[in-house]
C-alpha cells in the first residue's frame, strides 16, 4: 500500500481518495477552525480523530488509506467529527475470493556495506546479547529458579563481566495440559525455540521437576542430559539451589569467553509490533518502521511483522505481495485457522481496537489493520511462519501471532528476533528481557511526555519536521547501534521487562 500523505497544520490526509483525515494539531481542532478548501470544523475534534473532508451520506463508504473502513450510519456534513458510532463495521475480505496469483513488485536494490558487532555461536547463528538463559519444563519449578537466579545475579554474575545478564524464562506450561492435542505443538514448539535463542550462545540450562507432561529432554536444545536439573532428584531446597548455581557457573565460564565480532546485517532477525496504537500509527511510526524494514531486507536481513487480527482486514493487500503462490496460500491458511479459532470462542469482532485505541482515534479493526500493515513496508513477503516457528528464511516474513503484545512478543522471540521495533501512540512500558524493544512514538506529545521511555520520535513526520525516509534511516542506524551494544534502549536501561506469555490454544486437562 503506497501512502502519499497530504499534511497541513491542522490535519493529515493519507490517500488522495480519502474522504476523511485526522486532526494533528495539539489539543485537536476547535469548532469553527477554518482548515482548507472551505472546510470548517463543525465541532471540537480531538487530536488523532477523523474529520470529514466532504459530505458523506448515509450508507456511503468512509475512506481512509484509500480503502473503505466502514459505511456511514447517518449523514455526515463536511468538517464533522467522524466517530465509531458513525461507521458500520465491514465484514473482512472473504478468504476464498482472494487472488492467489501473486504479483510482487520488483526487488528493491540491495544495500551493501552495513555491519554490526555480534556474537558468533557454535551452531552458526549470531547473538546480539550475551545471556545465560535458564528455562523450565514446567511452571512448578519457577519459585526455586527465581531464588537461584537472584543469588546468581547478586553474587556470581559480577565475576563474569562479559556476560550481560542471567534470565529465568517463565512460562505457564508443562503440567495439566493435553500434551498430545493437535494444537499443543504451538506452546511446545514455542518453549523449544525460546531455549534455542541465539542470545543464549547454546548454553541454556533446563530445570525440570520430574512428573511433568512436557519432559525436560523435549525442551533441552543441546541434547546433553548434563544441561538438565531435576528438582525431584535433589535432597531439599538448598540442594536444589546449589545444583542450579553450580551448573550455571560452569555455563558462565563459557559465556564469558564470547567476544563481539563484525557481522553482516544479513545475520539480523528483527521483529515489528504495535501496541497502544492510535490514528497516527499508520501515518508516522508504522510507515517509518516499514521504510526501515525495507532497508533491512535490502541489506539481506530477516524482518517479521505479525498480529493476525490486525492484518486480517488488509489481507487483500498482502497476498499480491507474496513471493509465490505457496506463500500466498500460507497467508490464507493462517488467516483461516485464526478465523476458526476466534469463531470457536465466539470472539467479539468489535473488541479490537481497545478503548485506548479508540480514544486515540481508531474507530474499528479495519482502520487499525490498514495502519498496522504499513510496518511491513513494500518488500515481497518471502515466507509465513506458524506461531512459534523459527525463522529460517531471509527477507520479509509474516509471523502468525495473536495481537496481544506479550503473546506476540513471546512468539517472535521463539522465531529468533534479536530486537523488536515497537510503535505506540498511547504509550506502554512493555518490553522483553531476551531482546531489546525499541519504542517508537507516533506523536511528538508522547515523546515529550515519556522522554525516558521513548527511544525514537516519529511524530516529527506529522508536523513536517522530518520525512518518513529520514526517520526510517534513524531507526535503521539505531538498530545497528543497539545490536552492537553501542547504545541501549530505555527499557533495557531501566530493566523493565515483561514475563513471557505462551499462546496455548490446546485444552488444559
Amino acid at each position: 500500500m503506497q501512502l502519499k500523505s497530504t499534511t497541513n497544520p491542522y490535519f493529515v490526509k493519507v490517500h488522495e481518495q480519502d474522504n476523511v483525515a485526522i486532526a494533528v494539531a495539539d489539543g485537536g481542532l476547535a469548532a469553527g477552525t477554518s482548515l482548507a478548501d472551505n472546510i470548517v470544523a463543525q465541532e471540537h475534534i480531538p487530536q488523532g480523530h477523523k474529520l470529514s473532508l466532504q459530505p458523506i451520506h448515509t450508507g456511503e463508504p468512509v475512506i481512509r488509506y484509500g480503502e473503505v473502513i466502514g459505511h456511514a450510519t447517518t449523514d455526515i456534513p463536511t468538517g464533522s467529527w467522524v466517530q465509531e458510532r458513525h461507521l458500520l463495521l465491514p465484514t473482512p475480505p472473504p478468504l476464498d475470493e482472494l487472488s492467489l496469483s501473486p504479483d510482487p513488485a520488483a526487488p528493491l536494490p540491495s544495500l551493501e556495506g552495513y555491519t554490526f558487532e555480534g556474537y558468533r555461536n557454535p551452531d552458526g547463528s549470531v547473538g546480539t546479547k550475551n545471556i545465560l538463559g535458564i528455562i523450565t519444563s514446567v511452571q512448578c519449578v519457577v519459585g526455586v529458579m527465581d531464588h537461584a537466579v537472584k543469588r546468581l545475579k547478586e553474587d556470581i554474575l559480577p565475576n563474569y563481566p562479559n556476560v550481560d545478564d542471567i534470565i529465568g524464562l517463565h512460562h505457564a506450561y508443562g503440567c495439566g495440559v493435553a500434551i498430545q492435542a493437535p494444537e499443543a505443538i504451538i506452546p511446545i514448539r514455542t518453549v523449544q525455540n525460546l531455549a534455542r535463542h541465539p542470545n543464549f550462545g547454546g548454553e541454556t540450562l533446563v530445570i525440570g521437576l520430574g512428573c511433568e507432561k512436557l519432559i525436560p529432554s523435549r525442551v533441552n536444545p543441546s541434547g546433553n542430559d548434563e544441561d538438565i536439573i531435576m528438582l525431584q532428584d535433589q535432597h531439599g531446597f538448598h540442594a536444589m539451589v546449589d545444583k542450579i548455581i553450580e551448573k550455571a557457573e560452569a555455563k558462565l565460564v563459557t559465556l564469558n569467553k564470547r567476544k563481539r565480532e563484525t557481522c553482516p546485517v544479513s545475520e539480523l532477525v528483527i521483529g515489528t509490533q504495535c501496541g497502544g496504537s492510535d490514528a497516527f500509527s499508520g501515518v508516522t511510526a508504522n510507515p517509518a518502521v516499514g521504510y526501515a524494514s525495507d532497508l533491512l531486507v535490502r541489506a539481506g536481513a530477516t524482518v517479521m511483522f505479525s498480529e493476525v487480527t490486525e492484518v486480517r482486514d488488509a489481507i487483500h493487500l498482502l497476498t499480491p505481495r507474496a513471493a509465490s503462490e505457496e506463500v500466498a496460500e500460507k497467508l490464507v491458511r493462517e488467516m483461516d485457522w485464526y478465523d476458526r479459532y476466534l469463531a470457536s470462542g465466539q470472539a467479539d469482532r468489535s473488541a479490537n481496537p481497545s478503548p485506548g485505541n479508540k480514544k486515540g482515534g481508531l474507530s474499528n479493526v479495519v482502520e487499525k489493520a490498514l495502519g498496522s500493515v504499513a510496518k511491513s513496508g513494500q518488500s515481497t513477503i518471502a515466507n509465513v511462519l506458524a506461531p512459534g516457528e523459527r525463522a529460517e528464511t531471509k527477507g520479509l516474513l509474516f509471523a502468525a501471532t495473536p495481537a496481544s503484545d506479550f503473546v506476540c512478543g513471546t512468539l517472535q522471540l521463539a522465531s529468533g528476533i534479536h530486537l523488536q521495533l515497537f510503535t505506540t501512540g498511547r504509550g506502554t512500558p512493555y518490553s522483553l528481557a531476551m531482546a531489546p524493544v525499541v519504542k517508537i512514538s507516533t506523536r511528538t506529545a508522547l515523546h515529550q511526555q515519556w522522554k525516558d521511555l521513548i527511544d525514537i520520535n516519529a511524530g516529527t513526520i506529522a508536523t513536517g519536521e522530518a520525512t518518513l525516509e529520514e526517520v526510517g534511516w534513524e531507526i535503521f542506524h539505531f538498530i545497528l547501534d543497539v545490536a552492537s551494544g553501542r547504545k541501549q534502549t530505555w527499557a533495557d536501561h531501566w530493566g523493565t521487562h515483561n514475563d513471557l506469555a505462551l499462546f496455548n490454544p490446546a485444552p488444559v486437562t
